[in-house]
């Protein structure tokens, strides 16, 4: 039987990513902090579900979850776990932006590197790691750390998914970098988006749709497609300063 596992699959994002696999016929390990709402998904998911309660920015817990699933012949690794703040960099919390360093970064690489020796020696296998299509532009001021932790998981992914490439392995890795998805990411980062925001549904449609395609980066809407490719373009001062009012909308729609 097909498995997968989804980080951060509690809501949103996560959740419909999850439920699109089930109905593809995987099992599925689902993985959050929050076990009731990962029960009351598992209600919904007609194939076998394990859940597995972590705390993934914390090392230890990335590694647990890694150990546990190994033997569960895993084909797809969905990196969902993230989260945003919003804020001027000398006044955002230390504590909670290393967090978020923590989750957004280090445990996509830890996982990604863990099962990505795993895939590479059956020669088969899919990650996605859900970066942000702020994860394709120069910076993110009054997001600053938000938008450098999407940056790098772009990174990663393309760097890997080269690698992948040259060497002919039947692996494959994507990014997933929507703009804003209607989700319960404004209430984490404690801000409103300044435009209208995707369905988690149709995201987690656009991403497995490209996964499977072998999309290495996926842009789920035309909208920011359009802006993804204008940054190619764009003075990098000239998108800074768009992004940041953009930024300072949310906060003031709060």
């Amino acid at each position: 039987m097909k498995t997968a596992l989804v980080t951060g699959a509690s809501s949103g994002i996560g959740a419909e990513i999850a439920k699109r696999l089930d109905s593809l016929g995987f099992n599925v390990i689902i993985t959050a902090r929050r076990t009731d709402r990962l029960e009351a998904l598992a209600l919904e998911l007609q194939n076998d579900t394990t859940i597995i309660e972590a705390d993934l920015s914390r090392q230890e817990d990335c590694e647990m979850l890694y150990e546990q699933t190994k033997d569960m012949n895993v084909s797809v690794l969905i990196n969902n776990a993230g989260f945003g703040m919003i804020g001027d960099f000398d006044s955002t919390d230390l504590e909670r932006e290393l967090s978020m360093i923590d989750v957004n970064v280090k445990a996509v690489h830890i996982l990604t590197k863990l099962f990505l020796k795993d895939f590479i020696a059956k020669n088969r296998g899919y990650i996605l790691n859900v970066a942000s299509s702020a994860g394709l532009m120069p910076g993110g001021p009054l997001m600053a750390t938000y938008y450098a932790t999407k940056a790098y998981v772009v990174s990663l992914t393309q760097g890997i998914a080269q690698e992948l490439k040259d060497r002919g392995s039947r692996v494959s890795i994507s990014a997933l970098c929507p703009g804003p998805v209607e989700t319960e990411f404004n209430d984490v980062a404690e801000c409103s988006f300044a435009v209208k925001g995707i369905s988690p549904d149709y995201c987690a449609e656009c991403a497995l749709k490209g996964l499977f395609g072998r999309k290495t980066l996926i842009v789920p809407d035309a909208g920011m497609k359009l802006a993804a490719g204008a940054v190619k373009f764009a003075p990098r001062k000239l998108i800074l300063g768009v992004t940041g009012k953009l930024q300072s909308k949310k906060l003031e729609d709060q």
